[in-house]
């Protein structure tokens, strides 16, 4: 997951022909995609002109599934959630930062960090490891070796593969990302804090999986929300948007319309159980499970519902051959390089 202005180097491993027909049009939807940025700092009060643009420019990749749906991701949901709540004065864009931090926080998925202790204490999480980024560099080219097996695999170790993938590249990407902040004279929060030790469902998503994410459904959805209905249907509401942007992603790495729902059914189911969670810990706080215990059933309850509801919505419409292949393209390009 790159921004705009790196597609070029994510196209040359899909082909020269990929590459001539992305390289023709990534500087322009990046200056575009910029001048929208710029645009929303300068008036933050009109919303119309920078929210299409924002959502229409992933699909100038078209000829990469993994880059389109990385741009998706940042522009089309978290960067045109950004302009929304800048409109409205809040979120984490400000008018008054510098034109570089301010472009940098619009098109990417991170988030400043603001002054004080807490900020103190979590800039050791904030910056990733050698060591970290190695591992998880290994883990992903052995997965992308394991996937011509993929005829052999039963379907749900298929499944468990690619949720492994899924983690250890938002993981190694997004902390890169942030990791460029200092060049800027920023500071960035986490994006991840080792969901894999969540022993609620609710301390999960709420504060341990893609934080960014949280960041900005926190102030745009539940907060309003819960302001005039309560904290259950702020939730429920949360993760209904969740889910709806989830089908979005699908169908712009698809190409395909409409959505099949099975995102969106995926996200109602555990904003019911982060509910129901909440109802039961306020119920019977002294019958909590151990950690550990608790810890092995949010991880089993996650995968359980994402092969259930999740990954089917990557396998269909010819999804799943369009990454494999270009993971397998992403290898050569390497073993090539080296």
């Amino acid at each position: 997951m790159a921004c705009p202005s790196g597609a070029g180097r994510w196209e040359v491993v899909v082909g020269n022909s990929s590459r001539e027909r992305a390289g023709h049009g990534a500087p322009a939807v990046s200056v575009a995609v910029a001048a929208a940025a710029l645009y929303a700092r300068a008036a933050s009060s009109l919303l119309r002109p920078g929210l299409p643009l924002l959502a229409a420019a992933p699909l100038a990749f078209a000829s990469s599934a993994i880059v389109r749906g990385v741009a998706a991701f940042f522009l089309a949901w978290l960067g045109a959630f950004k302009v929304a709540l800048l409109a409205a004065g809040r979120g984490p864009l400000d008018p008054a930062l510098p034109v570089l931090p301010f472009l940098f926080t619009a098109l990417l998925p991170v988030k400043l960090r603001r002054g004080g202790a807490a900020g103190a204490m979590s800039e050791a999480k904030a910056a990733p490891s050698l060591a970290s980024c190695a591992v998880k560099a290994a883990v992903m080219a052995a997965l992308v070796g394991l996937y011509r097996l993929n005829a052999r695999l039963h379907l749900y170790a298929r499944l468990a593969l690619y949720g492994v993938h899924t983690y250890c590249f938002l993981d190694l990407l997004l902390p890169c990302i942030a990791a460029a902040a200092p060049a800027l004279g920023m500071e960035t929060e986490p994006q991840f804090d080792r969901p894999y030790l969540a022993s609620l469902l609710r301390d999960f998503w709420g504060r341990r999986w893609n934080l960014m994410v949280s960041a900005i459904l926190r102030p745009s959805v539940y907060d309003p929300v819960r302001a005039r209905a309560g904290g259950a249907a702020g939730v429920l509401a949360s993760f209904a948007v969740s889910g709806a942007m989830h089908e979005a992603m699908v169908c712009y790495l698809s190409l395909r319309w409409p959505p099949g729902g099975g995102m969106a059914a995926f996200f109602a189911l555990h904003g019911a159980c982060c509910v129901a969670e909440g109802w039961c810990a306020r119920r019977w706080a002294a019958r909590r499970p151990p950690r550990a215990v608790a810890t092995v059933g949010v991880g089993l309850f996650v995968a359980g519902t994402s092969f259930w509801l999740f990954f089917p919505a990557l396998l269909k419409d010819g999804v799943e051959e369009r990454f494999l292949d270009e993971w397998a393209a992403v290898a050569a390009f390497f073993l090539d390089a080296g």
